[in-house]
């Protein structure tokens, strides 16, 4: 499975990047606060990556079983973890407005899946791989929440990459044989995914945290099947669907709704 090679690499590369931009970089006032931390708050610091690992080692299992669009529908339905763990977990309440702006984008969002879906087949064990993915997904993104008030963007992906790294390094030597790309093709994707695509994503992913909820911000993820629809169309000339264009304006509107509510933003004891 070469999809854990490729996962362990974005891991380690990301926390190079990040122990240089740490640093060249001033340390934030809250960081500077003479406190103990206190125990939930290591726990979490090491949770964040074992956590991320779990989604990413789920993701891949789930490809072995299943198609890529079976995955990616299963995994947009992410915001309803998201949203019931921090209603079970953190007490938060949802008003009326960005629940319906959520169940609107999800139905656009699945709507678009359903499209890809089409004749394709697979495995019921990988969807529920694909499925638990979407779980601890969910979950990383409420740890990242949790932390946000404490530390730093570059701290936490600090720890998440260095713990990552930890935990995969056995599964790439057991599963795959071999730690270092051989090919160029491999090499340029693993750089691509391990510094500009993930590594910028969760970095900006991080950041707005402080200042969103984790339930707006994994609503706000269904913009990727968007972005890529768009991408490919630009860079490989692939056609949208009569079904494409009423799917993307479904999933804006319902974004855009929860945007305007007052769940989507953090807590203003957290962010102070």
């Amino acid at each position: 499975m070469l999809q854990f090679l490729t996962a362990y690499w974005f891991f380690s590369l990301f926390l190079a990047a990040e122990n240089l931009l740490l640093a060249v970089s001033p340390a934030p006032p809250r960081l500077l606060l003479n406190q103990p931390l206190p125990l939930y708050q290591w726990l979490l610091l090491g949770s964040v990556g074992i956590v991320s690992v779990i989604s990413l080692v789920l993701w891949a299992i789930a490809l072995q079983y299943t198609t890529v669009a079976k995955c990616m529908l299963l995994n947009n339905l992410t915001p309803i973890f998201t949203s019931l763990g921090s209603w079970l977990w953190l007490g938060k309440r949802f008003d009326t407005r960005f629940l319906l702006g959520m169940v609107i984008a999800l139905a656009g969002a699945i709507a678009l899946g359903l499209e890809d879906l089409q004749s394709v087949s697979g495995l019921l064990v990988g969807d529920l791989y694909a499925l638990a993915s979407a779980v601890f997904l969910g979950g990383y993104l409420l740890i990242v929440e949790q932390l946000r008030d404490r530390f730093s963007a570059t701290t936490i992906l600090l720890w998440r990459c260095a713990v990552g790294s930890i935990v995969l390094l056995p599964i790439v030597l057991i599963y795959e044989g071999q730690v270092l790309p051989t090919t160029l093709t491999a090499i340029v994707a693993v750089l691509g995914l391990g510094i500009i695509s993930e590594g910028t994503g969760q970095r900006l992913l991080a950041q707005s945290l402080n200042q969103f909820s984790s339930s707006f911000i994994s609503l706000f993820l269904l913009l990727e099947p968007i972005v890529s629809a768009f991408l490919a169309w630009v860079i490989f000339a692939e056609q949208f669907s009569p079904l494409t264009w009423p799917g993307f304006a479904i999933v804006l509107t319902g974004i855009y709704l929860a945007q305007s509510s007052q769940s989507a933003q953090q807590d203003a004891a957290a962010i102070g």
